[in-house]
């Protein structure tokens, strides 16, 4: 039987994704990097069935499939510290901001669950918008008839 994933094992994980340097990134090369971490090799669809994981996987890989172009390091230990300093306070606001949609999230999901609204209603496509249509339709109206 399969081992299932702790939420440090995914962590863990996401972590190894988003340190990932060079190209390709694939799946069976994340399952051999997290084997040690993990404790046993990962499968691909173990992995994949993670939606944080999956998502994570998919940005790296448009990073990754971009021009690789190695950074130069920077000259000074000052600049880099400064640049990390930069970098974690966006992550910081970035978080922040996620925990907040996170937590606007449920409050929607408790009012839709308790107005009747299902989750296949919520999902559903929105409409098709009519852009070839430059000249707004009208509505016939009784303008310049009397009631008599």
């Amino acid at each position: 039987m399969a081992k299932h994933l702790t939420k440090a094992d995914i962590l863990a994980i996401l972590d190894t994704i988003n340190g990932w340097k060079k190209p390709p990134i694939t799946w069976d090369a994340i399952c051999d990097a997290v084997q040690p971490i993990v404790g046993k090799r990962p499968t691909r669809q173990s992995l994949s069935s993670y939606a944080l994981v999956k998502v994570a996987y998919k940005k790296k890989a448009e990073t990754l499939s971009l021009e690789y172009i190695p950074r130069p390091s920077p000259s000074s230990l000052s600049v880099s510290q400064a640049r990390i300093e930069k970098l974690e306070a966006e992550l910081g606001v970035m978080a922040a901001r996620n925990q907040a949609l996170l937590e606007k999230f449920v409050v929607w999901q408790y009012n839709a669950s308790k107005h009747g609204i299902s989750e296949s209603m919520l999902n559903e496509r929105l409409p098709r918008i009519d852009r070839e249509r430059s000249v707004p339709k009208f509505v016939k109206s009784s303008i310049g008839k009397r009631n008599v």
